[in-house]
């Protein structure tokens, strides 16, 4: 493996450090959905720098970059895009959404309509959109990575089954240490201000994201190809699919994972293998991701719910048989 190779994760890590605090684990997770191609929703209360970390990562590959705010008025040809009447030609064009790149922040998506959010399912499935007729490939890569509000919120809405199968990876980001949020402190200290024409702004962490990219589209793809090198063996292959059909078994579940929680367990597992310098991958990357493959993928009993179980409960108790 080249140095390009080898040095790239280590490049991605350190240009996101230097904006964003912390958060080592999700930063994980945002590269093991980039180098397999799946989608990832994070979730968390606001101000968890959600956003900045997928405008940083955005920004240290050379990938283009779009961003939807969702919000309550949102409509689907604001996301896919529409067909237009050309009154000189007197026929219609088509107009390309933002949905049409590489890399796409779906921003606060449980603040739209289900209407609306039904919109990314054919693209995030099929790599695909469909305007009037037409049928349009997507870019490759092509990946969703979504940030949600705590459904408990105001002016949010469930998103549904099965757009939340199609998300490979959830990951729930926790408030930061006493210390890393005293060290976000001191860099907001040292920030100072941003002049534009005759005033000033104080600058804000957006501002310390730098342009310049670590690596390139053909980087990115040989990494990818890398990934899918990894060797993955039968008995991690049984696993996976006995930790998915146990959420189906379980008397405590009521809605257990697709086939789609195992695709995505051995595919992440590949990805976590590279990230961490393996050619096969090993137990505890299952452990290590089952949390963010399954849980957003099942649904407990009214009776688990009413006696205070949780999905981590669950899954916990699913997972201490493999120990």
């Amino acid at each position: 493996m080249d140095d390009r190779i080898s040095d790239f994760v280590p490049e991605i890590r350190n240009r996101i450090s230097q904006v964003v605090v912390g958060q080592d684990v999700v930063v994980e997770r945002l590269m093991v959905s980039l180098f397999t191609g799946g989608h990832i929703l994070l979730q968390g209360m606001p101000g968890l720098a959600k956003t900045l970390l997928v405008n940083t990562l955005a920004k240290t590959i050379e990938l283009d970059f779009s961003r939807i705010q969702f919000t309550i008025d949102l409509l689907p040809s604001d996301i896919v895009g529409s067909e237009i009447l050309d009154q000189k030609k007197n026929e219609f064009r088509v107009h390309k959404g933002p949905i049409f790149t590489n890399l796409l922040l779906a921003d606060e998506i449980n603040r739209a309509a289900p209407k609306v959010q039904s919109a990314l399912l054919e693209a995030m499935q099929e790599r695909r959109v469909t305007i009037g007729n037409d049928a349009f490939t997507l870019p490759a890569p092509f990946l969703v990575i979504a940030t949600q509000n705590p459904i408990e919120q105001s002016g949010t809405f469930e998103l549904p089954e099965a757009q939340l199968d199609r998300f490979m990876l959830c990951h729930r980001l926790n408030y930061p240490t006493a210390e890393e949020e005293e060290t976000v402190l001191t860099r907001y200290l040292d920030l100072g201000l941003k002049k534009e024409d005759k005033g000033a702004v104080p600058k804000t962490a957006f501002d310390m994201v730098t342009e310049g990219a670590v690596a390139d589209l053909d980087t990115l793809v040989t990494v990818m190809g890398e990934v899918q090198k990894i060797h993955v063996s039968e008995v991690f292959v049984k696993h996976c699919v006995e930790t998915v059909r146990r959420t189906r078994e379980h008397e405590k579940i009521e809605l257990g994972a697709s086939p789609r929680a195992g695709i995505a367990l051995v595919q992440a597992a590949r990805a976590r293998a590279f990230i961490h310098g393996r050619q096969y991958v090993i137990p505890e990357d299952l452990f290590a991701l089952a949390e963010d493959v399954i849980l957003h993928r099942i649904r407990l009993t009214y009776e688990a719910l009413a006696d205070g179980l949780s999905g981590p409960d669950i899954l916990n108790e699913i997972m201490m048989e493999f120990q």
